[in-house]
This record gives C-alpha cells, structure tokens and sequence, in this order.
C-alpha cells in the first residue's frame, strides 16, 4: 500500500532537454575552458593570482544580474593580472526553516507562485547571458546535487553550504563535478567535519545519481570554506582568523590531501550578517597572508556578498539590485574593495621581491 503524501504535480524536462533548450554554443564552450584552466592553476598553485568569488547572495532578478555582472567585467579589466573574479549566480537560496523564498529555481518571479518548471528555464537562460555578455563563467551553491547537471557545462565553481556538508550525497557528487568545489565548515564550527567533507570529495567514488549506477575519478580541486559558525547560544563566531587558517594548514598537512586551499566567506557568521565588515575581515585575511608564507599559499581567495545597492530588502519592497535575501555590500564600496585589494596584493609582491 503506497504510504507517501506526495502530489507528482508533473514530470520535468531532464538535463539534456534544457541544455538543448539554452545551448551552450562552441565560442561559449572556449570561454568556459580557458577559464576553467585559469581556476586550475590557482589551485594547484601553478598561478598566484588570486580569487574573488563575488556577487549577489541570491540571483533574484535576471536584468539586475546581469548590470551587476557588466559592472563587475569593467573594475575587473583594470585588475585580471593579479586577481581572477568568480561571480556568484546563485539561483537556490537555502531556507534555515524552509519557509519563504527559495531562490530562482523555485520562483523566477518572487512575487508570484512557485514554478520549478519555468525556474530551470529562467536560471540557465541567465547563466548563458552571463557569459555570453561578459564572459564570466559563475559560481553557484549546490543545494540540490540532482540539479547540478542542469547546470554543470556552464559553472566554473560550486560551494557545499554550512547544513550540506555533512551530507553523504553532497560529497559524493562533489567527487565527480569536474570543477573545484569549496566545502564550507558546518554551521556547529567542526573544522574535522569540512576536512572529512574534502576526503570524500577528493577520493574515487560509486553511487547512484539520477538513476545510473556512476564511477567519479575524485575531485582534486575540494577544498575548505571558512565562513564561520554559531556557537551554542546562537551567537556568530568567526574563524577567518590567523590561528584557525593555521589550524586549516596543520589538518591539510595531516590528512595528506591534494592541493590544500581555503577560501574566506567573509560574511554569513563571519561578519554576523554585518555586510560592511566584510572588507575590513578582507583586509583582516590580507595581512594574514602577508605574515606567512604558509598561510599566503594556502589561501586562494575570497568570498563576498554584493549587489548592486547596499543591504537587503523584503520582496514587496521592490528596490532594483537590492538583495531580498542577505544583506549585501553595495556596488559603490564593492569597486572601491577591489581596487584596494588590488593595491594590497600589489603591494604585498612588491615587498616580498
């Protein structure tokens, strides 16, 4: 006797049928290679440029993504020889109680209904604008592995969230992405756990993944997200510090695992959701790498939420490049972040010469 309470509301296109839909064309497919190879050095340290994974906390609206995205493209012609910019395009939006908005991929328009039909369609016709108009290939959150292969010929990037890390499914497909994706200490702090998280992800696995039996070669490119955590009083701590990158490089160094390498979300328990303490934990995380030597190779980059107006929004508010999720660094103080970062970067090679 069936026992379940789902309603099938209706059978969704599969991966192939979207791709076929929004196609990534051969002249797209160099861009995504070039910089997929870029990404690669940086994390087996063949190149020292360093990463800035930027951009909004949640992809809420196509026109307002992509004006941030061709604001992004002009402040990074002016510093691609020292940093290499990963936009965010995050088009799921995890939920801490599961109510509320959920990202593009549940409701392209936040105002109406859910429509996960309509979503598929909306989040990769806006990833193939993307690189279309600017040639940036994005990063994305991968909440829900299933759905990754919608998307996987056109990331360059994937994330594991604070609440996904843990889970076996997550890292396994991790394993067998193709690109480097960043695995984020839980929500509890446990630095063990994310480095259990990279171990699988790097390792060979099999499983089932939408109804195949599969085989992944490991993911060499797993590697750690420092975003901070909560304690047990529900207060944010965070663990961008030198001591806990140092503790990052001791773990990589015990566990024996390819390529050791953090990225530095500077918000979420970071910052406490404090948007504009992410450039002053930036420079925080700087200075770091300028102390040592081990920490400079060890930290490849940065993660920052940005949008095209500082804070955030409810919905109905309807203010345009105003996150209705995580408050956000506005576009005025995120191009003068980068040009500062930039200046640092310079000026930390010039002393070290």
């Amino acid at each position: 006797m069936e026992s379940m309470t789902m309603e099938f509301v209706r059978k969704l296109p599969i991966p192939q049928e979207v791709k076929a839909q929004y196609p990534l064309t051969e002249d797209l497919e160099a861009i995504k290679k070039a910089n997929d190879q870029e990404i690669a050095d940086i994390f087996t340290g063949k190149s020292d440029k360093f990463l800035l994974i930027i951009g909004p906390c949640s992809a809420d609206n196509e026109e307002a993504v992509l004006d941030y995205m061709h604001r992004l493209r002009g402040v990074y012609e002016k510093v691609k020889d020292k940093i290499f910019i990963i936009p965010r395009v995050y088009t799921n939006k995890p939920r801490t109680v599961g109510k509320g908005y959920k990202g593009m991929l549940h409701q392209p328009d936040p105002e109406k209904p859910e429509d996960m039909l309509e979503g598929l369609l909306a989040i990769r016709h806006m990833h193939i604008r993307v690189i279309k108009e600017t040639g940036f290939t994005c990063a994305e959150e991968m909440l829900y592995p299933q759905n990754h292969r919608y998307l996987s010929d056109v990331l360059s990037y994937v994330a594991l969230g604070a609440r996904s890390v843990e889970d076996q499914e997550h890292r396994l497909v991790a394993s067998g992405v193709g690109i480097p994706a960043g695995m984020k200490n839980p929500t509890g702090g446990d630095l063990n756990v994310m480095m259990n998280s990279i171990t699988a992800a790097q390792a060979p696995q099999r499983f089932i993944y939408r109804g195949w039996e599969v085989q992944t070669p490991g993911n060499p490119y797993a590697h750690a997200i420092l975003r901070g955590y909560v304690d047990k009083f529900g207060n944010s701590m965070p663990n961008y510090h030198y001591e806990t990158l140092k503790e990052v490089y001791n773990l990589y160094k015990k566990e024996g695992l390819e390529n050791p390498a953090v990225i530095v979300d500077c918000n979420h328990a970071n910052s406490g959701k404090k948007y504009q303490e992410q450039i002053r934990i930036a420079k925080d995380v700087m200075h770091s790498r300028h102390v040592s030597r081990r920490i400079h190779k060890l930290v490849k980059g940065l993660m920052i939420e940005s949008y095209i107006e500082d804070g955030n929004q409810k919905v109905e508010e309807g203010k345009y490049g105003c996150s209705i999720t995580d408050p956000c660094l506005g576009w005025e103080k995120t191009e003068k972040f980068i040009y500062e970062l930039y200046d640092i970067i310079k000026e930390d090679e010039a002393k070290k010469k």
